[in-house]
């Protein structure tokens, strides 16, 4: 019974440290969103909220989507909000291309989702330390946009 315990507590203790291992330490924040019914919605804004600790380095930050199979477009357009610490704000107009002219998809697949991580802004530094916040729209002309299953955002220290 006592070595059951020992092995137990191994066990345990392997699962967390390869847990740890699995982490990214450049990565500041990887998240997504899943969308419910695949329907992204202009009111439905995605938001984070990052801090930033050390101004001095630069960053990349990217912009995470899941699409179904189904999505109808080749592309799509969003908006991506910046708001520093000192309430200033910023939004930027993206398009970002996801199925070639001949109907391939350009993302990585699996089943029927396709998944895309694509730049928004590389080797960035940003002016301040602090809490920044984030808020990414979608800006097609449909309202819903149908098949577009998770957004995120990934800001990690650039190497």
């Amino acid at each position: 019974m006592q070595a059951l315990k020992v092995l137990f507590c191994g066990l345990i203790a392997l699962v967390l440290f390869s847990a740890q291992g699995c982490t990214d330490p450049n990565a500041v924040i990887d998240q997504n969103t899943e969308l419910p019914n695949h329907n992204w919605a202009y009111i439905n804004r995605i938001k984070y909220n990052v801090n930033i600790t050390d101004e001095t380095v630069p960053y990349n930050l990217y912009f995470n989507l899941r699409v179904t199979g189904s999505y109808k477009y080749s592309n799509i357009f969003v908006l991506f909000r910046q708001t520093s610490p000192g309430k200033k704000m910023a939004t930027t107009r993206y398009e970002y291309k996801l199925a070639n002219k001949d109907g391939g998809w350009l993302g990585s697949g699996s089943g029927n989702l396709y998944s895309y991580q694509v730049p928004l802004r590389t080797q960035y530094k940003f002016p301040a330390k602090g809490v920044y916040h984030f808020e990414i729209e979608q800006n097609m002309r449909d309202n819903p946009l149908h098949e577009v299953s998770d957004v995120g955002l990934r800001v990690e220290k650039a190497q």
